[in-house]
């Protein structure tokens, strides 16, 4: 497939940037560089957050971490810590860190627009306390992901107003919802692995193993 007017070049790109027009003084000067109050605080009401890692190969990466709110520690105004629940066992975000620690973090909380955003440098641990002191049901987690932040700042809430995904009179019945099985069964076409089979397996997963 071919496409027209790609921006390939530092000048297509500045013009590009000139066209956007210049960052607001807002925007231009929001970015700190720790975990101060206001970021500590919000850490702690959300219980959500993305988590983008990039691999040797350049692939990119985005995983959902999500918990109770303030299931991620902030230890200090530098570091914060992520535990890994139970997953897919892929642990691809953990082999991508393993080989390039840039991490980009997305916390989110039902019903703001606006997002923090977090830039560093990742590792990973299995710190015995840090994992206790996450521990639910008694189970610790198997490792947890240690965030140095270099960036912190607000984003606007331009794209869920436009999206509108907090209100619920824009989301689709149930009915017409995407069918997770549906999409599994499809894409890993294994014999005996139907739809209704992956429904199950989804559903026992969902119910025993989140801790």
């Amino acid at each position: 497939m071919e496409f027209q007017n790609l921006i390939t070049t530092e000048e297509q790109f500045q013009e590009l940037q000139a066209h956007a027009g210049s960052p607001s003084i807002r925007a231009a000067n929001k970015v700190i560089d720790r975990l101060d109050a206001h970021c500590v605080n919000f850490i702690s009401k959300s219980p959500f957050l993305s988590l983008a890692t990039y691999g040797p190969d350049g692939c990119c990466d985005v995983s959902p971490r999500g918990d109770q709110p303030g299931f991620v520690t902030v230890l200090s105004e530098q570091y914060l810590f992520i535990p890994e629940r139970k997953g897919n066992n892929r642990l691809d975000s953990a082999k991508n860190i393993l080989k390039n620690p840039g991490v980009g973090l997305l916390f989110m909380i039902p019903g703001m627009g606006e997002t923090l955003r977090i830039n560093g440098k990742a590792m990973l641990t299995r710190d015995s306390k840090l994992l206790e002191q996450d521990s639910v049901k008694g189970n610790p987690p198997l490792f947890g992901v240690i965030v140095k932040a270099e960036e912190c700042f607000i984003h606007c809430a331009k794209a869920f107003i436009r999206s509108g995904i907090w209100d619920p009179q824009t989301w689709l019945s149930k009915e017409l919802l995407p069918s997770a099985a549906a999409i599994m069964a499809a894409h890993m076409n294994l014999p005996a692995m139907g739809e209704e089979q992956v429904a199950e397996g989804l559903k026992e997963s969902y119910q025993t193993r989140l801790y």
